[in-house]
């Protein structure tokens, strides 16, 4: 029964409303030839550097930027481009991210709008820059379905820290054992321990079933499963 007094949830961004390597591969790919000036070899080198494939355009399992910030990528980014300094990194960053094509884990606005009409609260909580994370949403023509979207710079702790869940459920004045964290990674299902709210995981990032099963209450496909499992406790 521990989700049967739902009232708020929240989600990850990417690897759980987004699909982790459909939405980002070929983005970091694209992005690191344009950064290295076209130069592919520059672009592997840099690409390893930041635990990315660019010959098969794949992340490997471990790199930190599937759950990190983008100040951690910065600061590896500006050790190889000193003279543009990480506030330049920094800005190409979020320029470049606003406008990438994100590839929804499932159809978002129908499954949205199912759980709104539930009367659930809906908030997403992300180590992402909120600037990238609203945009991507506002593309996605879902971002008016959320209380409530906070991203790393937004004044808390990145997860697995968890003070962005807290901030949710102050500003939308749910407890926190009455909202579910969904995401992708061990960073968002610690968060959400740490936060005292149950968990799921779901299957749309990087991490497998094993890894995620200790932290999580429930491990899903995918977050088009949630209403069936809502609806099941």
């Amino acid at each position: 029964m521990v989700f049967s007094s739902t009232r708020g949830i929240i989600f990850d961004k990417d690897g759980t409303l987004f699909d982790f390597e459909e939405s980002w591969n070929n983005w970091t790919a694209e992005f690191l030839v344009r950064f290295c000036g076209s130069d592919r070899g520059r672009a592997t080198h840099v690409g390893a550097r930041i635990g990315f494939d660019f010959v098969e355009r794949s992340f490997h399992r471990q790199s930190k930027v599937i759950a990190g910030t983008p100040e951690e990528l910065v600061s590896v980014l500006a050790e190889e481009f000193p003279e543009i300094g990480e506030e330049g990194i920094l800005q190409e960053l979020v320029d470049f991210s606003c406008s990438a094509t994100q590839v929804e884990a499932v159809a978002l606005e129908p499954l949205l709008l199912h759980l709104r009409s539930c009367g659930y609260v809906l908030g997403v909580a992300t180590n992402d820059a909120v600037q990238i994370a609203s945009e991507q949403l506002r593309l996605a023509s879902v971002l008016s379905y959320f209380d409530f979207v906070v991203g790393y710079d937004s004044g808390y702790e990145p997860k697995p820290d968890p003070s962005m869940l807290l901030a949710f459920c102050r500003a939308c004045g749910v407890a926190h054992d009455n909202t579910i964290m969904v995401g992708d990674s061990l960073f968002d299902l610690v968060a959400g321990r740490r936060a005292g709210m149950p968990t799921v995981g779901v299957l749309t990032g990087m991490a497998t079933a094993e890894e995620l099963a200790p932290y999580s209450d429930a491990v899903i496909a995918d977050i088009g499963e949630l209403p069936a499992l809502l609806a099941s406790d």
